[in-house]
């Protein structure tokens, strides 16, 4: 790693122990669950707390930064130069009120628009799953080898529920030439189960926040992640986000794009 790296890693990682606190006291306390844009789209006072947490220790620390988050200001990433920080503060903040369970928090690092450091934080297990290109990816202090370059029929889908009730592009028949699905309803732990391995894909329709740091460490793994219609992603737009194996990518971008 660079030092600059070196310095981001150091700081990020104590950041993200001292959110745990925050977010688990605050869960204990009570939470002030509001609905965004529906029922099933909330937002509650400890995903606005945690951001502003972010937002101040990334400007006390890397003052010439732009941050796209989530709950807070959005800064232009394409006119971006230096760092560039996308906050998601909790990923899955439905399964948070409801199961306190299968959530995660998650930051990623652009230079100069390029990918720096990506960081996906499973809160509940304390497990921090990190890296970037030329790093290889971490779960805390352990590197993670390479998933196997499975084909889809060997290995479990992640999958949007409401893309699979609606057959969205023909996702059912991919579903029948997989092992099976799974919805686990946080783009972070479903990118965690793809880089472990535990999945040979993942599916879903995401915001930059939802995607950033996940593909950041799906790259650096040689994983393939991709719009459904083989688009790179670009840390500005929501889309239609496979990301797998990449023979599995093959099979269901194909799948998906024959109806």
């Amino acid at each position: 790693m660079t030092e600059q790296q070196k310095e981001i890693y150091r700081q990020v990682t104590k950041w993200f122990h001292e959110a745990r606190n925050r977010i688990l006291e605050g869960r204990a306390r009570g939470l002030d669950v509001q609905n965004k844009t529906s029922r099933l789209d909330l937002v509650t006072n400890i995903d606005k707390e945690i951001e502003r947490f972010f937002r101040e220790k990334i400007n006390e620390n890397f003052s010439d930064s732009a941050i796209l988050g989530e709950e807070g200001n959005k800064a232009d990433f394409k006119s971006s130069k230096g760092l560039f920080w996308v906050i998601d503060p909790i990923d899955g903040t439905m399964n948070f009120v409801k199961q306190a369970a299968d959530f995660a928090s998650m930051i990623a690092i652009y230079q100069d628009q390029k990918p720096l450091l990506g960081f996906i934080y499973d809160v509940i297990h304390d497990r921090l799953y990190w890296g970037g290109p030329g790093i290889g990816v971490y779960c805390n202090k352990e590197q993670l080898p390479a998933p196997k370059n499975i084909q889809l029929k060997d290995g479990l889908l992640g999958v949007n529920g409401p893309m699979m009730l609606t057959n969205y592009h023909n996702l059912q028949e991919v579903i029948r030439k997989s092992a099976g699905a799974r919805i686990y309803g946080s783009a972070g732990i479903e990118f965690i189960h793809v880089l472990t391995g535990q999945c040979v894909g993942y599916l879903s329709h995401l915001r930059p926040w939802d995607y950033a740091a996940g593909s950041i460490l799906a790259e650096s793994l040689n994983l393939s992640v991709k719009t459904i219609d083989g688009k790179l992603l670009d840390v500005v737009s929501s889309e239609d986000v496979l990301v797998a194996t990449k023979n599995a990518y093959i099979e269901i971008s194909a799948l998906m794009s024959a109806k």
